[in-house]
């Protein structure tokens, strides 16, 4: 078994790779989020801990792009900051588990033995309604046979809609799911980006899928019209 720990506190990182290896696995260091990009991207490892804050690259961009080019090996975030929002953005870049610092290492041992166990998880399943398609591991969107050119923040909303197809999703349920807690509820961010979606996935295919609810939020209309 081999893992990768991609941490940049050097005592905690020789602490972890003494613990693992006297578990009986072969272990690698980084101490940069790039490098733990590298290092994951070209060697088939069984499990990666990765920390969140990490110079050149956190690691929350690191996992989620890691997810975007396939690579579904099992990953384990670490934090000093133990806050929901941290979680939430970590698990939907793709994170299978998440611990807070300070941690037990016996509590870190046994949740990468589970996953290990486990395997990798299966790559998330290609979501269509009606013509939309949205491929979550891929980071792609079509309108039929066009691909859609969205940004970041916007295919994360399309996203959040194609999950609950039909179903009124809240201003801020859309806004902690894109942004975080943190954020200003009272901004119109939400309204902004579904009117920046709506020019680039409705109104040029003359459909209107993406529906406001009065007093409530959004939704995606289930229609299958072709």
């Amino acid at each position: 078994m081999r893992l990768l720990i991609v941490e940049d506190e050097p005592r905690l990182a020789v602490l972890l790779r003494r613990g693992f290896q006297g578990e009986g696995y072969a272990v690698d260091l980084a101490d940069a989020g790039d490098e733990g990009l590298w290092r994951a991207s070209e060697t088939d490892y069984d499990g990666v801990i990765l920390d969140v804050m990490l110079p050149a690259m956190n690691g929350i961009e690191v996992c989620r792009r890691l997810r975007s080019a396939g690579r579904w090996v099992p990953i384990i975030m670490l934090t000093a900051r133990d806050q929901v929002a941290d979680r939430i953005a970590g698990l939907d870049a793709g994170a299978d588990d998440y611990l807070a610092k300070p941690f037990s290492f016996a509590e870190l041992a046994a949740r990468m033995r589970a996953l290990i166990r486990r395997g990798e998880v299966d790559r998330p399943v290609v979501m269509e309604i009606g013509t939309l398609t949205l491929d979550p591991a891929a980071h792609t969107a079509y309108r039929g046979q066009d691909l859609l050119e969205l940004t970041a923040t916007e295919f994360a909303v399309l996203e959040l809609l194609m999950r609950y197809p039909g179903e009124a999703l809240t201003r801020t349920r859309i806004l902690h799911h894109v942004w975080d807690v943190a954020y200003d509820a009272t901004s119109n961010v939400v309204d902004q980006h579904i009117g920046l979606l709506r020019k680039k996935i409705d109104r040029p295919y003359g459909r209107e899928d993406i529906q406001t609810v009065r007093g409530v939020g959004y939704r995606l209309a289930v229609d299958t019209q072709q």
